[in-house]
């Protein structure tokens, strides 16, 4: 099978269900986000040391790989083979996760700068892609449907990332900078 196929020559793709789209349609706009950050999630994983939340950076890159084929499937047609769902359970293990990483984290007492390390620095640009991806699923759906799930997915995936980068400082001895905000 060849990668590439001309059809979308002309700035049109298709919809899982066959429906031909702009290549800017506020669907493609929502998936393509989610590309994006798993692909950064796939570079956090890949620069912390920790080896548990290896497993739960795959775990959450399939998860984006579903939202990716849901949002990717026309609503209106019915697709030829089964698209996955998200379920309640994939929220709560991002809840438990953080709920553990924070029994290990001294309390927060103000915003953090992200940096003092590049896999610090990483989790931060996932995490602002992760909200980014989140606005395109709330535009999307103000138009169009999702389904409920991931806009909240999104949501708890990008505080899971904020207290991953968080973690990885602590683990990595890198320095957390306060914000000490101007007044």
């Amino acid at each position: 099978m060849k990668v590439y196929t001309k059809t979308g020559d002309a700035g049109k793709t298709s919809l899982i269900g066959g429906t031909r789209v702009a290549k800017n349609h506020a669907r493609i706009e929502a998936y393509g986000t989610v590309d994006e950050l798993n692909s950064w999630v796939g570079v956090v994983r890949d620069g912390i040391p920790n080896h548990y939340q290896h497993k739960i950076l795959v775990e959450a890159q399939d998860r984006l790989f579903t939202i990716g084929s849901s949002l990717a499937t026309d609503p209106e047609k019915e697709p030829r083979t089964k698209i996955p769902d998200l379920r309640e359970e994939d929220v709560q293990l991002l809840e438990k996760e953080m709920d553990a990483m924070n029994d290990v984290l001294p309390e927060m007492r103000a915003f953090v700068l992200p940096g003092g390390h590049s896999a610090v620095s990483n989790c931060h640009v996932a995490r602002t892609i992760c909200r980014r991806a989140e606005r395109r699923v709330i535009e999307l759906a103000e138009t169009d449907f999702v389904a409920p799930l991931v806009q909240q997915y999104l949501n708890r995936l990008s505080d899971y990332l904020f207290v991953l980068s968080r973690l990885v400082s602590k683990e990595l001895d890198a320095d957390e900078t306060p914000w000490k905000p101007r007044v």
